[in-house]
This record gives C-alpha cells, sequence and structure tokens, in this order.
C-alpha cells in the first residue's frame, strides 16, 4: 500500500509558491553535483551508466541547458579539473508529530553538513536520528507527475501501464504515475513520445504510512522542508506527513 507522500504533497505546495522558478539555480547546482558524482562513478556514457542516465533526465526536465550538462559529465570522468570529492550520506530523523524524515546529501565536510542537519530538525520541532530508525518506512519508486488540466486520464493510464508502469494514482490537482526503479525510463519514454510532458520526474523514496498533521504542525514541517533544501549539500528530503487539504491550501498562500 503506498501513500499520499509528503514529498508529493511538497512539491505540490513549492509549485503553488512559484519556489521552484525562485530557486532554479539551487536546483541546477544539486542535479549537477549528482551527475558529476555519476560520471565519476560510472563512466561518462549514459548509455551505460543507468545513476547518470537518470540524472541527465532530472536535468533535462529542469530545462538545463545541454552544456552545463556536458560540462558536469566531462568534471565527473576528469575531462575537465575542478571536481569535488563529495560523500554521499543520508541521515534519518522525526519532525514535528513523528513525520519520518530522509534527507540525502552530497557533502565535501561532513562534520559541518550533520552539525547543520541537526541544527535544523532540533530548531523546527524535529530531532536527528539512528540510522535506520525511519528508514524502513520508505521504498524507492519511480515517480512521474502529470498536471490534471492538460492530461488525459485515460490515455494516460494505458500508455503507463502498457509501458510497465506499476500504477496511476489520482491526486487534487495532478495525476501520479508510480514505477519501479527499474521500469522508470522505459515508462517515462513511452509518455514522452506520446506527448505528456511532466511536472518533474525522478526515482524518490515513497513513504509506505503516513502521519496527519495539524495547522501548527504542519506549519512547522514545511518549515522544516525548506530549510533543509535550502542547505546546498541536501540533494533530497522525504517525509510521510500527511497534510488535510484545507489547512495546504492555507499555508500555500
Amino acid at each position: 500500500m503506498w501513500c499520499m507522500s509528503g514529498h508529493s504533497k511538497w512539491s505540490t505546495i513549492k509549485r503553488k509558491k512559484g519556489a521552484v522558478d525562485a530557486k532554479r539555480g539551487k536546483i541546477f547546482t544539486k542535479i549537477i553535483k549528482e551527475i558529476t558524482l555519476a560520471a565519476r562513478i560510472g563512466g561518462g556514457d549514459p548509455e551505460g551508466n543507468a545513476r547518470l542516465r537518470q540524472a541527465v533526465i532530472a536535468a533535462k526536465t529542469e530545462n538545463m541547458p545541454k552544456d552545463n550538462i556536458e560540462k558536469a559529465i566531462k568534471k565527473g570522468t576528469g575531462e575537465i579539473a575542478g571536481a569535488s570529492a563529495y560523500e554521499e550520506i543520508t541521515y534519518e530523523g522525526y519532525g514535528p508529530g513523528g513525520v519520518a524524515v530522509l534527507v540525502e546529501v552530497m557533502t565535501d565536510n561532513k562534520n559541518r553538513t550533520v552539525s547543520e542537519i541537526r541544527h535544523t530538525f532540533s530548531k523546527h520541532g524535529g530531532n536527528l536520528g539512528e540510522n535506520g530508525c525511519v528508514s524502513w518506512m520508505f521504498a524507492k519508486k519511480g515517480n512521474i507527475v502529470f498536471d490534471k488540466k492538460n492530461t488525459s486520464e485515460d490515455t494516460l493510464m494505458e500508455i503507463a501501464v502498457e509501458a510497465g508502469a506499476d500504477d496511476v494514482v489520482e491526486l487534487d490537482t495532478e495525476y501520479e504515475v508510480r514505477t519501479d526503479p527499474a521500469s522508470f525510463e522505459t515508462v517515462k519514454s513511452a509518455l514522452d513520445r506520446a506527448g505528456f510532458k511532466p511536472l518533474y520526474a525522478e526515482v524518490s523514496m515513497i513513504p509506505q504510512t503516513t502521519v496527519r498533521l495539524d495547522e501548527h504542525k504542519a506549519a512547522q514541517m514545511l518549515k522544516l522542508m525548506e530549510k533543509m533544501e535550502d542547505n546546498d549539500d541536501v540533494q533530497h528530503v522525504y517525509a510521510n506527513f500527511d497534510i488535510p487539504d484545507d489547512i495546504m491550501e492555507q499555508l500555500s498562500q
């Protein structure tokens, strides 16, 4: 059983606020780090490097210029000097109301990063936990999201399921196509060929259960998410909060 993820609701609220466009430069920086590391680990050919291929898909979804993508790959493979030695770490903790939070970081200074993550948790009603305390509540899934207004549900479902999607879920203003990570690229390519344009597409951590929040805790939780994502070392934040639509509407004003 998959639940409506805090990550999905968070992505929706950011788009309503226009925060995604406002932080485009920060988004590009995070994707470039991912492309560089993926190329360093698995080589610069996206065809033979699934992680790099997915990072390039993310870059193209965000309309990143081709030159930026190619430069990041060359930094990773060593063709261009100047790539930092990043370390990947996942921190786990709890937000307001006992919400499970996963924070994926890429850092060149572990001590600085863990100190900042701990501070952000404690300042916004949460706390940093031990490794393994919440990760078991999440499953890695492909997530491709479309605006309802511009999408035919029947056609979307037919093409997605035929291409190997696990499910198509109807949300308030969006359709969310969910896939196994191994089927993500195949499903996205099939939808691209059919002319569907996603709001975003990524492989992410989907919670299997959710925690419903009242208005006060919801406001705290969204502030925690915002501050985590503002951190340059943080690549992704996943959480299992559920905020009722009326409260979400109020907080997204």
